[in-house]
């Protein structure tokens, strides 16, 4: 494992020129998706000869898109023209760059990051792959896939206080500022918040950061809102990168997380956060999770993925660089499979974890399995599906006097198959086009019931007109449908009518 120098001090002065330098040259998300046009997309799956042919005339953007996205070593004449206003003696000082052979080489992370609204940067460590060598135990990761997908799980509702917990570079932090007035951001490692730092300073965003384990900086505080990219990665009780292992076994960090935070959240605020789960040998990873939570808290468990566990090993011996046919990989893989298989572990399950705290109600609690593909963002889902919850806690008892409609996006899908007297229908279901794309299977009488919600008649007479149709006791028919109204309802497939 490699060692590192001091951490890395990137003061307001030097922030403030290389932001100058990135601004001048158009190195931000706009200008290296133009700069490397249809090669940007070979250069995210691994292949960089197509961007280096892109850059070659790209001035001073082609230089840093070289140093930071492709991690080359450029000529000291080109780098101190890309840097300018900043001096290549203060590059080096804060660390952003390193000597080498031939020029100068990316000694930080510092890429653009965005969305359709905004451009910021984010500054992180070289990955292993640029490093040449497995990453130093606090290792600040850069913006990942696990970052992106709780980025786009959060609700984005303005708030006026919101706390990242266990920030790294400060990407959740950075969208966060753009709807919540106070941003805090934590995190145990002096490292990271050194990074957060000049990720924040780079961007001119006001965030207060403060270091220590879990919520133990924040104690007697609540917000409006929390975030939280834990360090999940479950098995032994070790800490090989701070990143991503909390010494905790198991998935202990996940629980912690789900059990401590609702009690730093105001009433009605909610919690946004990545989670795994173990998947063991006769028991329900719904069951498992579900006793984490503390009471008086809405909470939506979506499980996205279930790894198995050499998979699991095998992939995350490769995120820190390690080649799992090494001594060391081969060591460190007996190791984790040992535990799982001592502790009868069958699987890890990963995705997204909705809290509410809801002091005096009656909790709704929902585990899901939403392993289909999707595009949109589940942020705004989420919102929605505690939207829903809170109307199904106020009106539950009354659902029969409401007039319901399906909206556009919900459509009846039927599946049959060939017979004697032609096709048989053997499947009816109705599926969500827009959202994670829910789908439920329905009988007859249920696809019945659903034509008749046009928002024309309450629920009542829907049902007392189909019980009359069908030869019906009102009251039998009624028991029957109001569980999968509610079901329908909470997922956005049956929502009130406008009156």
């Amino acid at each position: 494992m490699s060692t590192r120098a001091a951490l890395p001090d990137l003061s307001d002065d030097v922030c403030a020129r290389l932001r100058d330098a990135f601004r001048r040259t158009g190195y931000d998300t706009d200008g290296v998706i133009d700069a490397l046009g249809s090669s940007h997309a070979a250069l995210g799956r691994g292949e960089p000869e197509p961007a280096y042919r892109a850059t070659r005339d790209a001035g001073d953007l082609g230089t840093l898109i070289r140093l930071f996205l492709m991690g080359s070593t450029e000529p000291e004449n080109e780098v101190e023209a890309a840097f300018a206003p900043l001096s290549l003696e203060d590059a080096v000082t804060a660390t952003l760059l390193a000597p080498a052979t031939g020029g100068y080489r990316a000694g930080l992370d510092v890429r653009p990051h965005g969305d359709d609204e905004s451009s910021w940067w984010v500054v992180s460590d070289l990955d292993a792959d640029v490093l040449g060598e497995s990453v130093p135990e606090d290792h600040v990761l850069g913006v990942g896939h696990a970052s992106l997908n709780l980025i786009r799980a959060t609700s984005r509702r303005e708030v006026g206080s919101l706390l990242d917990v266990g920030t790294g570079n400060g990407v959740q932090a950075l969208h966060a500022t753009r709807h919540a007035k106070k941003v805090t951001a934590t995190d145990v490692s002096a490292r990271a918040l050194a990074l957060a730092a000049a990720t924040f300073r780079l961007n001119e965003l006001d965030v207060e950061l403060v270091r220590g384990e879990w919520f133990a900086p924040v104690a007697r505080r609540r917000f409006d809102q929390i975030v939280c990219n834990p360090p999940f990665v479950v098995g032994p009780p070790r800490v090989d990168y701070t990143y991503r292992d909390s010494g905790l076994a198991g998935d202990d960090a996940s629980a912690l997380v789900v059990r401590q935070l609702p009690g730093f959240l105001n009433d009605g605020g909610t919690g946004h956060l990545l989670a795994s789960w173990l998947h063991v040998k006769g028991a329900d990873w719904g069951d498992r999770v579900t006793r984490w939570l503390p009471a008086e808290t809405d909470a939506w468990f979506v499980q996205r993925d279930i790894a198995d566990p050499g998979l699991y090993v095998g992939t995350w011996l490769r995120d820190a660089g390690i080649d799992p046919r090494s001594p060391e990989g081969r060591a460190k893989s007996g190791a984790w499979l040992d535990w799982f298989t001592e502790n009868d572990v069958e699987g890890i399950g990963f995705g997204f974890v909705t809290l509410r705290r809801a002091s005096g109600m009656t909790p709704t609690v929902v585990c899901e399995d939403l392993r289909q593909a999707y595009d949109d963002p589940l942020g705004a889902e989420a919102a929605n599906w505690l939207d829903r919850v809170e109307w199904l806690r106020a009106n539950g008892d009354s659902l029969l006097d409401v007039r319901f409609r399906i909206p556009e996006s919900v459509l009846l899908e039927s599946v049959a198959e060939p017979g004697e007297e032609g096709w048989h229908t053997t499947v009816q279901r109705l599926h969500r086009t827009d959202g994670p794309g829910w789908s439920h299977e329905v009988d007859e009488l249920a696809t019945r019931l659903l034509a008749g919600c046009q928002g024309a008649l309450p629920l009542e007479d829907l049902i007392v007109l189909l019980a009359a149709a069908q030869g019906l006791e009102p009251e039998e028919l009624a028991g029957a449908a109001l569980p999968v109204v509610r079901q329908l309802v909470r997922h956005g497939m049956l929502v009130p009518a406008a009156r």
